[in-house]
C-alpha cells in the first residue's frame, strides 16, 4: 500500500481493501455478498448515489453523463426480478468514463460486461430487462447491508469486497 492512501494519491495498483480496512477501523463494509461481473477487478471513485428498485431510469440517465472517475451506488432493493444494468448501459459507462458500479440489485449480459473496462459487482444476474417508468431518486443517503452511502464518500472494491470511506484514511 502506498504511504498516503487518500483518494487523490490511490492507484488501482496501490491498494487493497483489506489495507485500507486496517488503516481505518471506522470505514464501513458492505456486508452483502456482491459477485464480479465487470472485466475491472479492482476499483475506487467517489460515489454518486439512486434508489430505482426495479426500473433503470435513473441509471440511464446517470450513465449519459461524464463519469469523471466516479462509482455509482444503485439500491435496486436486492431485487433479482430484472437488471438494472445490462451491455449497452455498460458499454455507456465505459464511453463517459465512469469507473465502476454497485448494484443492490440485478444486472444482465454478464459476458459482455466481464469483457468491459469496467467495476461492476452486484447480487447477481437475471436475464429480465428492467421496465423504464422514470421512477428513482438520487444524490440520497443509501442504507446497504452493513454500510451507508452517502453521495460523495469513497468507494473501494476489490475482490475481498466494498468498503465506504467518508473521508480519505489516515496516512
Amino acid at each position: 500500500m502506498t504511504s498516503d492512501p487518500s483518494p487523490a494519491n490511490v492507484a488501482p495498483a496501490d491498494w487493497t481493501t483489506a489495507d485500507l480496512s486496517d488503516a481505518w477501523p471506522d470505514a464501513q463494509v458492505v456486508s452483502a455478498p456482491l459477485r464480479g461481473f465487470g472485466g475491472t477487478e479492482r476499483f475506487c471513485g467517489p460515489a454518486v448515489t439512486l434508489r430505482c428498485p426495479e426500473d433503470n431510469s435513473r441509471v440511464r440517465e446517470a450513465l449519459d453523463e461524464p463519469g469523471q472517475g466516479r462509482v455509482l451506488v444503485v439500491d435496486g432493493g436486492g431485487s433479482l426480478r430484472c437488471a438494472l444494468l445490462g451491455d449497452l448501459l455498460g458499454a455507456r459507462a465505459v464511453a463517459q468514463g465512469w469507473t465502476g458500479l454497485i448494484i443492490w440489485g440485478a444486472v444482465r449480459d454478464a459476458a459482455v460486461l466481464a469483457t468491459l473496462p469496467l467495476g461492476v459487482v452486484a447480487v447477481g444476474a437475471c436475464p429480465r430487462k428492467s421496465t423504464r417508468r422514470g421512477e428513482g431518486l438520487r444524490d440520497l443517503v443509501l442504507d446497504l447491508p452493513g454500510a451507508t452511502v452517502h453521495p460523495g464518500d469513497w468507494i473501494y472494491v476489490d475482490r475481498d469486497g466494498v468498503l465506504v470511506a467518508p473521508r480519505p484514511p489516515p496516512s
